[in-house]
C-alpha cells in the first residue's frame, strides 16, 4: 500500500522542522550538509511531501538543539505521519501550540470557511477577539498574544498572491452581541469592508435556511498549489484535520450546497448594513 502523500501530520512535522531550522538561522543547503542529505530531500520533508525516519528527525533535533517539549512533539508526528486524518488536542488561536492551522492558511491558495456562530478569525477586529476570549476565561496576557497572532495571520489576505477566501457566515454570528453593540458595529463594518476585496467573498446564511450539513459544526476546506486539500473541523478543545478523498469530497459538496442556500454577496453586504442599523450604528 502506497504511503499517503502530504498527510496533515506530515505537513505539521514539516512545518515544525522548518520553524526549528529558521530559528537557528540555517539555510536548507547548510542544514542538509550537516545531516548528510540532499537539500531537495530536506525541502520535501519541510513541505510534508516526504516523511523522514524517526532517527533522521532525532538527528535534526540534535543539530538544531530543539527544546525537549518540541522534540517530543515532532518525534511523535514522525511516528504517526502516515496516518491519513488527525485529531489534534489544541484549538487554533487559543492554545499555545496552535500554529499548525496558521501554517496551513499560509500555504493554502484557496479556502472555504463556514462559521455559524462567530465571525471568522481572519476577519475579527481586536476588540471582538478580546471580548470573545475573555468570555471564555482566557487570561489577559494570553488574549493579547492571540490578538497579535491573528493580526499577523491577516497577511494571507493582503500578500502579493493573496488567499482566495470564501466565507460563509451564519446569521447568528452577525446578531450575537459579542462585547456589546458598539464592538459588534465596528466588527460588522470591518467584515463588510473586507468583503470589498477581490479575493474575499462573504455570504450570509440565514437562520431560516432549513436543514443542511453545516448544522453539525463549523469547517474549512483548504486547497494548496501542489498538495492534496485538507478539511479542518474545530471541536471543543480539539481540532480534526481530514485528508481522505471521500471526506474532502463530502465537505466540498456541503460547501457548495450551503453557498447556494446563502444570500448573494451583494445581498449579504446589504444585510450586514441592516444589522448594523439594528444595533444603532450608521450603516
Amino acid at each position: 500500500m502506497a504511503t499517503p502523500f502530504a498527510t496533515p501530520r506530515a505537513r505539521a512535522l514539516g512545518f515544525g522542522l522548518r520553524e526549528s531550522r529558521m530559528a537557528r538561522n540555517l539555510g536548507v543547503r547548510e542544514l542538509a550538509r550537516l545531516i548528510g542529505v540532499l537539500p531537495q530531500e530536506l525541502s520535501n520533508w519541510e513541505y510534508g511531501k516526504r516523511i523522514p525516519k524517526e532517527e533522521q528527525v532525532a538527528l535534526l533535533m540534535g543539530v538544531l538543539v530543539v527544546e525537549p517539549g518540541e522534540r517530543a512533539r515532532l518525534l511523535e508526528l514522525a511516528r504517526t505521519a502516515r496516518e491519513p486524518s488527525w485529531l489534534e488536542k489544541v484549538v487554533p488561536g487559543v492554545a499555545p501550540s496552535a500554529g499548525t492551522y496558521a501554517e496551513y492558511e499560509r500555504e493554502a491558495h484557496a479556502m472555504f470557511d463556514w462559521e455559524p456562530a462567530v465571525i471568522p478569525g481572519l476577519l475579527q477586529t481586536p476588540d471582538y477577539t478580546r471580548a470573545f476570549l475573555a468570555a471564555g476565561g482566557l487570561p489577559a496576557d494570553r488574549i493579547a498574544t492571540v490578538i497579535q497572532a491573528r493580526l499577523a495571520r491577516r497577511q494571507v489576505l493582503t500578500r502579493p498572491h493573496p488567499l482566495d477566501y470564501h466565507v460563509l457566515v451564519g446569521e447568528g454570528a452577525l446578531r450575537g452581541e459579542v462585547g456589546g453593540a458598539q464592538v459588534m458595529v465596528e466588527q460588522l463594518r470591518h467584515l463588510r469592508q473586507a468583503s470589498v476585496r477581490s479575493n474575499v467573498r462573504v455570504q450570509v446564511l440565514p437562520t431560516r435556511s432549513g436543514a443542511h450539513a453545516g448544522l453539525y459544526s463549523n469547517f474549512a476546506v483548504l486547497d494548496f498549489p501542489a498538495l492534496p486539500p485538507i478539511v479542518f473541523v474545530e471541536l471543543f478543545q480539539a481540532s480534526a484535520y481530514l485528508y481522505d478523498d471521500d471526506q474532502v469530497a463530502g465537505y466540498r459538496k456541503a460547501a457548495k450546497d450551503m453557498a447556494a442556500l446563502a444570500m448573494s454577496e451583494r445581498e449579504s453586504a446589504e444585510f450586514i448594513g441592516e444589522v448594523i442599523a439594528d444595533l444603532g450604528g450608521n450603516p
